[in-house]
């Protein structure tokens, strides 16, 4: 299924398979596609680039299809790397993080600091910390393979 280019999101560069490599849900998601491209809230004369997710209902092109800027996708991952890496040292914690040191970073960023920690106004926090990692620990594998890939073309491109 090819993702549409009629729409405010205008694709430049498609992933138009990604149901077939989406983790855990590949051949059966609605998320049909990937793309860059210009963002749909561009304005007359300033021009954005976004990362979209197209989801496709069986029916039509879902609304609830996301398109984020690049930066925050970065940021995001971003955030999975430092969190993976608090994971993996999180069994010298009793509930698997220091609830009087929650915060586990503050990641540098435009002259200030992304913060990340953990949601301690989560009132189930200490269960969600355990599901959290076990899933995490079942998902070693893909998510590994695809940190692999994120490495080795980072490393490509001088980074």
């Amino acid at each position: 299924m090819k993702i549409p280019t009629t729409l405010k999101h205008k694709p430049v560069v498609v992933s138009d398979n990604y149901e077939q490599v989406d983790g855990r849900l590949a051949g059966n998601t609605d998320a049909k596609g990937l793309s860059l491209g210009l963002a749909q809230w561009n304005d007359r004369g300033k021009v954005d680039i976004s990362a979209k997710v197209w989801r496709y209902t069986g029916e039509k092109w879902s609304r609830q299809s996301e398109e984020l800027p690049l930066h925050r996708v970065l940021d995001l991952s971003i955030l999975i790397c430092r969190s993976l890496e608090h994971f993996r040292e999180a069994y010298k914690f009793e509930k698997g993080y220091d609830p009087q040191q929650p915060v586990i970073d503050r990641i540098g960023l435009q002259g200030d600091a992304m913060s990340v920690a953990v949601c301690t106004d989560n009132e189930k926090i200490d269960e969600d910390m355990k599901l959290f990692s076990q899933v995490l620990s079942q998902d070693d594998e893909m998510i590994g393979e695809r940190l692999r890939v994120l490495s080795r073309l980072l490393k490509e491109m001088g980074y």
